[in-house]
C-alpha cells in the first residue's frame, strides 16, 4: 500500500484537527506527549506506530530529508488502540534533538507558527524494531507492511 492515506483516524483529547497544541505538550511548557487514539482499523493489524513531524522546521539534512522529528514511537501491539498523555510505553526512536522520546514543537523565536502531524501507521507484522532508529530509517523498514496511515495536524507558535 505504501504511504498513501487510509481510513484510520488518529485524534488526540488535548487539541483538534487544525487545533492549537497546548503549551503542555511542547518544550515551553511540561514536554508530554498529549494523548492520542485511532479507529477504523485495517483488516489484518499487527502492530502500530505513531510519529511526530513538524515539515515547517527551517531544516534539510545531508540525507535529503527535511523537517524536524518530534517523536517516534514503534512496536505498539495490534491491541493498542490510544496513548496516554506522558507515554513512554513501547520502543522509542530517535527524535532530532538527539533524544529517544517524545520531545514537543519549539519552533526558532520568531519563526511564526508551525504544523505538526501526528502520523499513525498500521502494519501487518510484528516487525520487534530495535530502539533508537531515526523516523526515515524507521519508515524504510516498515513500508512494506504498511496497511494504513493518517495524520492529525495541530499548530504551535514560541511565544
Amino acid at each position: 500500500m505504501g504511504f498513501a492515506l487510509s481510513d484510520i483516524q488518529i485524534t488526540s483529547s488535548a487539541f483538534s484537527a487544525a487545533g492549537v497544541i497546548p503549551t503542555k505538550h511542547t518544550g515551553e511548557g511540561e514536554d508530554v506527549s498529549p494523548a492520542l487514539s485511532w479507529n477504523h482499523i485495517p483488516d489484518g493489524t499487527k502492530s502500530f506506530a505513531v510519529f511526530c513531524h513538524d515539515p515547517d522546521a527551517p531544516l534539510i539534512k545531508p540525507r535529503g530529508t527535511y523537517g524536524f522529528v518530534h517523536w517516534v514511537l514503534y512496536n505498539l501491539p495490534a491491541s493498542v488502540t490510544e496513548l496516554p498523555e506522558g507515554c513512554s510505553d513501547y520502543t522509542s526512536g530517535k527524535n532530532d534533538f538527539g533524544n529517544t522520546g517524545y520531545g514537543g514543537p519549539m519552533p526558532p523565536p520568531g519563526h511564526g507558527t508551525h504544523l505538526y502531524y501526528f502520523w499513525i501507521v498500521a502494519l501487518d507484522a510484528e516487525l520487534n524494531l530495535p530502539e533508537g532508529l531515526e523516523l526515515w530509517d524507521f519508515l524504510a523498514k516498515v513500508e512494506p507492511h504498511v496497511l494504513g496511515i493518517n495524520r492529525l495536524v495541530g499548530s504551535y507558535q514560541r511565544s
